[in-house]
């Protein structure tokens, strides 16, 4: 990798995690502060990254919301699961949330909101753990074992719950089950309380994107039928979806 190619992407994916850094921050993350001033400088000057004087810290520019805006690459997607989704929040009452699959990342792209004034909070551009989630565990679902193995082996995964699965090969027999029963469960093992049924949509290989579609509720609103009865739902939903996109 070129190192200062390398070193300007990690700072802008710092500062769109942190929103707002200070000077020291960005040493503090790694960067030279030989190399920080001319590098933050030069973001500035190019509209990557604004810099206030009031309080000395810098956020991300114009050009950073620019360049993310020309992204299309899961418009149609997102586009095509529009009235399922909206057919899943009316009929479940429940949070409704498509993602893609980056590395073992599930990215969220679209989200409905539960009209329940108790729900989970999440937001379009979130990035989870995929072993720990339920929409996380369908994405995997559409990779070979080898595939799910070398990516989920290549990092520590983190155990964020008591119910948090870590290790590499159950995880393998988890999303083995995931591809046979044809959804996945998140049974609080991403936060305590909350809980998450999700259905694969499209694969890598049919698309380009691996994308999954999940219905997430608190688990206090969940009964014995659970998982089983919102996967009715879930299937016409993926349905209509693939319809939408010709497959």
């Amino acid at each position: 990798m070129v190192k200062s190619a390398e070193r300007t992407l990690a700072l802008l994916d710092y500062v769109a995690e942190m929103g707002q850094v200070r000077f020291q921050d960005v040493v503090a993350f790694g960067i030279p502060k030989a190399s920080a001033h001319g590098l933050l400088q030069t973001m500035v000057d190019s509209g990557w990254l604004e810099y206030s004087e009031a309080d000395r810290r810098y956020q991300l520019g114009l050009h950073a919301w620019q360049i993310g805006n020309a992204y299309d690459g899961h418009r149609g997607l997102v586009e095509a699961a529009s009235d399922a989704m909206g057919m899943l929040v009316a009929r479940l009452g429940e949070t409704v949330q498509l993602a893609r699959l980056e590395g073992i990342e599930n990215v969220y792209i679209a989200i409905r909101e539960s009209p329940h004034p108790m729900r989970m909070a999440s937001s379009v551009g979130m990035r989870l753990h995929a072993h720990a989630t339920g929409i996380g565990k369908a994405l995997l679902s559409t990779l070979s074992d080898a595939e799910v193995g070398r990516r989920l082996s290549a990092v520590a995964l983190p155990r964020l719950t008591d119910n948090t699965v870590t290790d590499v090969d159950q995880i393998l027999r988890i999303v083995d089950r995931v591809r046979h029963l044809g959804f996945a469960v998140d049974d609080e093992e991403f936060i305590a309380g909350c809980r998450c049924v999700a259905v694969p949509l499209v694969s890598e290989t049919e698309t380009g994107v691996a994308a999954a579609l999940s219905v997430t509720m608190p688990s206090q609103r969940t009964d014995e039928s659970w998982p089983h009865s919102f996967y009715p739902a879930l299937q016409e939903a993926r349905s209509m979806i693939r319809r939408e996109m010709g497959l």
